[in-house]
C-alpha cells in the first residue's frame, strides 16, 4: 500500500487514487468461488461483522481493521484447494461448502462427514479407498488443512500492508471461544476479538444463505461459549427484530452497501501502484490454487510486460497488459482441483468446465471498476487468430495487439515452466512450438518478438523446479 490503512485519512480523495474498499469488495468474488460460496458471501460477511462492530461500539480505527479482516477473511483460501481435493478425494468447492455449515468439533460428525464427502459421485470401491486413505492420514490432517489456508492469507494481509490487528485477525479466523479450534488452540480473550467477530459474522451468513437468517441466529445461540464469544452472541439479540435488515443484506446492492460501512475518517485510497500490488496479490491466491500452475500468473504478466516494452507500447497499454496477465486466471478458482490436478486426459465435461474459466475471469474482473478496460483483455488468453480458441472462437479482427501478446505469453510461460511431474522445456523447443503456430493461431510480430527477447536475455527463466 501506498499508504497503510492506519493512515487512510491522509489518502484524500483524488483523481489518481482508488478506493480500496471498492477493488478488494469486488476481487472477493474470486474467493468466494474458491470456498464454494454463493456470489457475494464475503461482501455479506463485511456487513454482518461490521454491525457486530458498531454493536460494541468499536472505535473508527478498530472498524476499519475489522472491515478489512471481513473482506480478507479468505485471502488465503486457494492454498489449501489441491490438499483438500486430495485428501477427501472429492471436488475442493463442494467439500468446502459442506463444512462450513458443519460443526467439525465433534468427532463422529467428522467421520460421517467424511464417509459421506469422500470420493463423492464415484464408484463404491474408489470410496472405500478413499476412506481407507483418510483413516491412515495423520489425525491432524484437517487442522493443516486450516493452519495452511490461515497462514497463507496473513502472508497476503502482510505483503499489502495492512495492519497487524487484520492480520492476526485473518490467521486467527477459525480460532474456537473453548480452544477446540484451529490452527493454534487459542481460547477465550486470547483470540484476538476481530477473528472473533469474523467467525462469526461468516458463520451467520453461510447460514442464512444456506437455511435463512433464522437458523442462522439459532446455530450463533447453540455454539455461544464452544464456538463464538457469548458476549458477541448477546449483539445478536435484536437481529430477530430485523427481517428488513436480513431482507437488504440479500438484495441486489450488497456491494454498494459496502463503501458505506467503511468508517468515514479512515476511508483508504490507493494510488497506481498500489491496485498493482492488489492485483499482484490476487495472482498469489490464483498461483497457490494448484502446485501445477505455481507462479505462472506472475511470470505470464512479466512476460507479457517485457514483450509490450519490446514492441512498443506505451506506459498506460504497457501497466494495462501487465495487470491483465496478473489476473487472466482468477476464473481458474471457480474450476475443481480435482479437474486442475487431474493426472491424465479430461473427459469432455471436465474439458468444458476448464474451458469456462475464462468466462469467469471476465465476470469477476469485469465488475471491478478499475479493471473495466481490461477485463476483456484477460479473459480472451485463449483466443487463437485462426478461430481455433477458446471459449468464445474470436478470430484475427477481433483481437488487439495486446490479446495476441497475452495469448503468446501464456503458452510460452506453459511450456517453459516447471512442473512436479514434469521439467519445462528448454527456450529453443518452446520458440519452436510458438514458430509452428505463428500467422495461423499466433501473431508473428508477437513470436518474432519473445523469440528476439529469449535470444537477448530478455525472459526471465522459470524458477528451479519444486519439489515434487
Amino acid at each position: 500500500m501506498t499508504t497503510p490503512p492506519d493512515a487512510a485519512a491522509a489518502a484524500t480523495p483524488d483523481g489518481d487514487r482508488v478506493l480500496l474498499s471498492e477493488l478488494l469488495g469486488a476481487l472477493s468474488h474470486a474467493l468466494d468461488l474458491t470456498e464454494g460460496q454463493p456470489w457475494g458471501h464475503s461482501v455479506r460477511t463485511c456487513l454482518v461483522g461490521m454491525r457486530i462492530g458498531r454493536t460494541l461500539g468499536l472505535d473508527a480505527a478498530t472498524r476499519s481493521d475489522l472491515y478489512y479482516s471481513l473482506l480478507m477473511k479468505d485471502a488465503g483460501c486457494s492454498s489449501n484447494a489441491h490438499a483438500t481435493a486430495a485428501f477427501f478425494g472429492s471436488d475442493d468447492h463442494e467439500v468446502k461448502r459442506n463444512l462450513k455449515v458443519e460443526d467439525w468439533t465433534d468427532p463422529v460428525r467428522m467421520r460421517l462427514f467424511a464417509l459421506k464427502n469422500a470420493a463423492r459421485g464415484r464408484g463404491f470401491m474408489a470410496r472405500v479407498r478413499q476412506v481407507l486413505h483418510m483413516a491412515r492420514a495423520d489425525e491432524r490432517a484437517g487442522n493443516e488443512l486450516i493452519r495452511i489456508r490461515c497462514e497463507r492469507g496473513a502472508e497476503i494481509c502482510r505483503s499489502l500492508g495492512f495492519p497487524s490487528a487484520t492480520i492476526e485477525a485473518v490467521r486467527c479466523l477459525d480460532e474456537q471461544w473453548d480452544g477446540n479450534g484451529a490452527a493454534r488452540g487459542l481460547a477465550g480473550p486470547s483470540i484476538p476479538v476481530l477473528a472473533r467477530i469474523a467467525s462469526l459474522a461468516q458463520t451467520l451468513e453461510v447460514f442464512a444463505a444456506r437455511e435463512g437468517w433464522q437458523r442462522a441466529l439459532g446455530v450463533a445461540r447453540e455454539r455461544q461459549g464452544r464456538w463464538f464469544d457469548p458476549e458477541l452472541v448477546a449483539t445478536l439479540d435484536d437481529w430477530a427484530d430485523d427481517p428488513e435488515w436480513w431482507a437488504a443484506l440479500y438484495g441486489k446492492n450488497a456491494l454498494e452497501r459496502l463503501s458505506a460501512e467503511e468508517p468515514e475518517d479512515r476511508v483508504v485510497r490507493i494510488d497506481e501502484d498500489g491496485v498493482d500490488r492488489v492485483a499482484e496479490a490476487f495472482a498469489a491466491v490464483v498461483d497457490a490454487k494448484t502446485p501445477f500452475t505455481a507462479a505462472h500468473s506472475t511470470r505470464v504478466a512479466a512476460i507479457a510486460r517485457r514483450l509490450a516494452g519490446h514492441l512498443g507500447l506505451n506506459f498506460d497499454e504497457t501497466r494495462d497488459l501487465y495487470r491483465a496477465g496478473l489476473l487472466h486466471d482468477i476464473g481458474k478458482l471457480g474450476v475443481s482441483n480435482l479437474i486442475l490436478d487431474k493426472n491424465g486426459p479430461l473427459s469432455p465435461e471436465e474439458r468444458d468446465q476448464v474451458e469456462r474459466h475464462p468466462v469467469l475471469t471476465l465476470t469477476v474482473v469485469g465488475q471491478v471498476s478499475v479493471f473495466a478496460g481490461i477485463a476483456r483483455m484477460s479473459a480472451v488468453h485463449h483466443e487463437r487468430l485462426d478461430g481455433t480458441g477458446y471459449p468464445w472462437g474470436y478470430e484475427a479482427d477481433q483481437l488487439g495487439l495486446g490479446d495476441r501478446i497475452l495469448g503468446v505469453s501464456d503458452i510460452y510461460e506453459a511450456l517453459t515452466a516447471h512442473r512436479p511431474y514434469r521439467d519445462g522445456m528448454d527456450p529453443e523447443r518452446a520458440l519452436g512450438i510458438l514458430h509452428d503456430l505463428d500467422g495461423v493461431a499466433l501473431d508473428p510480430d508477437v513470436v518474432r518478438a519473445i523469440g528476439e527477447l529469449v535470444g537477448a536475455g530478455g525472459i526471465p527463466d522459470p524458477d528451479p523446479r519444486p519439489a515434487g
